[in-house]
């Protein structure tokens, strides 16, 4: 997905990155905390155990909606808050203040509240910079040139109240969006996943959780070569949206390190799962795929998801799917037609399942051999 964030046209190869002191190693806690136990079993159409939120907007105005998809929604309440830091300058990458500070409020409202920030890896994150300056930037981050960067990040966290943050370091590594992608060095992208997380835990008071997240797919580069390491690795999430055309949500379980090698690899691991990002996409308002989703998040009970509710994936703030903003209603809310924004008004539960879903979604079956291609398994 877009950072949703103004960003200066690419100029070319970024300036050489700073070096580092030399054998300057990050400061390592005593004791690093692992991921929590999921809840208890609850009543509600939310999984139990599972904590759910959609994205909403990247400042003040994502929380002020999540109020309104609240009510539209009329069911168990949504307890993620989900937001993106800018990925333009470094400035932004450390987290201002101004910028997390409405989070923060909105995470002390209620001790429930599960606050999940997306954090990038390098500065102009969306400027397409060639492979090979992206190889020579991990690098430099692999020894340590970011370090102070990464501390000041998790400094201001701890003082804001958001010392259990979840995490979502350089997601969608496995793709071609972003500058901090895996596929130009993949071992250098390890070493420096590995060297933020060690740098942000030393940081006294620190309870995060840090989730590795790529696309659904092969995409640019098989995800399991970007993974590193179970010990600096808290959640397994994956980022899924409807796409490609014509793909079935049968494809998307079954097909090469899709949603069923996703929970299947962290099971093997001992970690929870996660969907930061999913929805609708390439084959429009389509009822299958909604009622897919929530189907296989009620089965495998992710630690959270997060539905990205703007156009063209969305069911609350994007009025152009409205059958399956019902399905989305009638699995997680009170199921009750009501009007979206934009003016559309979706048909009853029960016609929109009965018409467009048809009589069931069953498990998937039948195997492909389609793979992610680079830009068309993940977000936009």
């Amino acid at each position: 997905m877009l950072l949703l964030a103004p960003a200066p046209p690419a100029t070319g190869e970024p300036p050489p990155e700073p070096e580092p002191p030399a054998a300057q190693e990050p400061e390592r806690p005593e004791e690093t905390p692992g991921p929590r136990e999921p809840e208890p079993a609850g009543d509600g159409g939310t999984p139990a155990g599972t904590a759910f939120g959609a994205f909403l907007g990247s400042g003040p105005e994502g929380i002020l909606r999540s109020g309104r998809f609240q009510e539209w929604l009329n069911g168990p309440e949504m307890t993620v808050g989900h937001t993106y830091l800018p990925g333009d300058r470094w400035v932004n990458i450390e987290g201002r203040p101004e910028f997390l500070r409405p989070w923060a409020e909105w995470r002390r409202g209620a001790p429930e509240r599960m606050f999940v920030l997306n954090v990038p890896m390098l500065e102009r994150s969306e400027e397409r910079v060639p492979d090979r300056a992206v190889a020579r930037s991990l690098s430099a981050g692999a020894r340590g040139a970011h370090d102070q960067r990464f501390r000041t990040l998790a400094e201001r966290l701890v003082s804001l109240g958001l010392s259990d943050t979840v995490i979502v370091l350089g997601w969608e590594m496995n793709g071609t969006t972003y500058t901090h992608r895996c596929g130009p060095d993949p071992e250098a992208w390890k070493e420096y996943w590995r060297r933020i997380v060690t740098v942000m835990r030393s940081v006294p008071g620190q309870e995060f959780r840090f989730d590795f997240a790529p696309n659904r797919g092969t995409d640019a580069i098989p995800w399991t070569e970007c993974y590193p390491g179970d010990d600096v690795v808290d959640i397994i999430g994956m980022d899924s949206y409807d796409q490609p055309p014509g793909n079935t949500f049968a494809e998307h379980v079954e097909q090469p390190l899709g949603l069923r090698d996703h929970v299947e690899f962290a099971a093997a691991r001992g970690k929870p799962i996660s969907y930061p990002e999913w929805g609708l996409f390439r084959n429009g308002d389509n009822p299958e795929y909604m009622l897919g989703m929530l189907e296989w998040i009620a089965e495998h009970q992710p630690i959270y998801h997060t539905i990205s509710d703007y156009c063209p994936h969305g069911v609350w703030w994007c009025g152009r799917n409205p059958r399956s903003a019902e399905v989305f209603r009638s699995v997680l809310g009170t199921g009750e037609p009501m009007g979206v924004p934009g003016g559309a008004v979706g048909e009853t539960v029960g016609e929109t399942i009965e018409e467009a879903v048809g009589e069931t979604i069953g498990a998937a079956v039948g195997k492909t051999d389609t793979g992610g291609v680079s830009g068309e398994t993940g977000a936009e």
